[in-house]
């Protein structure tokens, strides 16, 4: 059974740092893509980052992000724990939201979320 679970969100200051982790069960994170969501209060859902884990050998491994956090966050994936990460760096206010990671892969159709991490970003 498909399975995710977030952690690691909390309360911090403008300019910190946090990681977020996505703990996988019923597939393995580095054969699939897996992207991090986030969605701020009265907002809807935005797609912060991806890494690729399918497509050839050209884009295996191959991240994107959005703009607002480009540079700024970084996504990597531990296959011995298969866990995905969110390395969230200089946190703005702006970034606090509940933070949601899922998969994408033609092997699992549907949709798979965990109950999210929320990230406070505050003094």
């Amino acid at each position: 059974q498909v399975h995710v679970a977030e952690s690691g969100g909390g309360l911090v200051q403008p300019g910190g740092s946090l990681l977020l982790s996505c703990a996988a069960s019923g597939f393995t994170v580095t054969r699939v893509d897996m992207l991090w969501y986030r969605q701020a209060p009265g907002k809807e859902r935005e797609l912060v980052a991806q890494i690729r884990g399918s497509g050839g050998p050209t884009i295996y491994g191959r991240a994107t992000y959005a703009d607002s956090v480009r540079g700024r966050f970084t996504i990597s994936l531990d296959n011995a724990k298969n866990i995905a990460y969110l390395h969230m760096n200089n946190l703005k206010p702006e970034d606090t939201a509940d933070y949601y990671c899922t998969l994408r892969s033609p092997v699992f159709p549907g949709d798979y979320w965990g109950q999210g991490t929320r990230v406070t970003v505050s003094s």
